[in-house]
């Protein structure tokens, strides 16, 4: 850099690179790369109490899940009916339902199907409701049309009735076995919830498609799929993440008043909701059977409501 004053004298002053005014979208010492908006988003997280209290609570939810051997050793499934209804005691911390089961290790294991169910239904939801809504939002004319009108339909449907009946009758066509019966309740949760997931991702898709960076990459001739996948994608992703964190929590609870009223997960899948609705008739001579699996499943649901609300605000820089 030359100083006015020595230009006269031919002498030329050098600054140190220090000196230099540094964008404020680039990262100091890696000049020429600006931060992206998921690393903004991601050191605005790490800032955040409620992220960090939602985040260490679904991380220890998830290890529970993965390895439930480690908080326990009891059999979930082991009934001695002496026991029946005990109240927590150091043996079971939990007490006993009215089978004589231990209820700490029955939430213990039930974690693993509460949490799948909530997992696999949420992956269902965004990618069935994402693809679709994106293609939407991309092609417009004739595709648009009918997908937002088949999407209506099934976003007019009542959720709890349309589980009923689709889980009535997978029930009565004789569906066995943990895993069918998780898959089963998965895919009614999903059928009923991807409207929400595709008219999000259609709206993003639609303001995404109106920049700059897509009209230049289609006047430069990429192919649709290049530019659905290059550049509308990861632009249309925040959003969608969003719904997709807070609705896993919808899902959990969904999960629970489905097998609430005898519909949804049932042995040999335990699940925080079916052991609430094996305790609905001992709610006054036996609490503690209700107290400990409902207390699981607020701080659960709370805790990806949480994380979907720090997640949306660390996204969305009209937020911050």
């Amino acid at each position: 850099m030359t100083d006015p004053t020595a230009a006269a004298t031919g002498a030329t002053v050098t600054q140190p690179a220090e000196s230099y005014v540094v964008a404020a979208g680039h990262v100091p010492g890696t000049p020429g790369r600006p931060r992206s908006l998921w690393s903004d988003a991601w050191r605005d997280l790490r800032r955040r109490p409620l992220f960090v209290v939602a985040g260490a609570v679904i991380l220890l939810l998830v290890v529970i899940a993965l390895v439930p051997g480690l908080f326990t050793s009891a059999d979930p499934n082991l009934k001695s009916l002496p026991l029946s209804r005990d109240t927590p005691s150091g043996d079971a911390w939990f007490g006993y339902d009215t089978q004589g089961r231990d209820i700490y290790a029955r939430v213990i294991y039930g974690t693993r199907w509460t949490l799948l169910v909530g997992v696999a239904a949420a992956l269902l939801t965004v990618l069935v409701g994402g693809v679709l809504g994106i293609l939407a939002g991309f092609y417009g004319g004739w595709l648009d049309g009918l997908l937002s009108r088949i999407g209506e339909v099934f976003f007019g449907l009542p959720f709890v009735l349309g589980a009923i009946v689709i889980l009535s009758m997978f029930r009565n066509a004789g569906v066995r076995g943990a895993l069918p019966i998780v898959g089963v309740v998965v895919v009614s949760l999903g059928v009923l919830s991807w409207p929400v997931a595709m008219r999000i991702m259609r709206s993003a898709a639609i303001a995404a498609k109106q920049q700059d960076y897509v009209k230049a990459a289609r006047a430069l001739g990429a192919r649709p799929s290049r530019i659905v996948f290059k550049h509308l994608l990861p632009n249309c992703l925040a959003p969608v993440l969003v719904y997709a964190t807070i609705a896993l929590g919808a899902f959990v609870g969904a999960e629970a008043t489905l097998s609430f009223l005898g519909i949804g997960l049932r042995d040999p899948a335990v699940s925080w909701g079916v052991m609430i609705a094996d305790s609905r008739n001992y709610v006054r001579v036996a609490p503690h059977m209700l107290l400990f699996p409902a207390g699981f499943l607020t701080v659960t649901v709370l805790a990806f409501v949480m994380l979907g609300d720090a997640v949306r605000e660390a996204l969305d820089p009209k937020l911050r």
